[in-house]
């Protein structure tokens, strides 16, 4: 389900955005949802710390890791710091 937002900007920059959302084949509407999305993605370190772990996870995978190779290096390193 989407919603709406209203958002007051000056007429010049309306009619500039406009013109650039078209050139681009793009509804206004579509540029800020996008640029919205972009926001959030680069503020949020949530979002930023789950795709960390599903890169890393994914390059720990693709190497053969697994589960317990993980949880004996985690045990290794608890017990070395003691």
């Amino acid at each position: 389900m989407t919603t709406q937002m209203i958002v007051r900007i000056d007429p010049e920059v309306k009619d500039r955005f406009n013109k650039l959302a078209r050139v681009e084949g793009k509804t206004t509407s579509q540029v800020v949802r996008e640029l919205i999305e972009e926001y959030i993605k680069e503020r949020d370190i949530g979002t930023y710390i789950d795709d960390l772990w599903e890169r890393i996870g994914g390059k720990l995978k693709s190497k053969g890791v697994g589960q317990r190779d993980i949880e004996r290096a985690i045990k290794e390193v608890r017990r070395r710091r003691r």
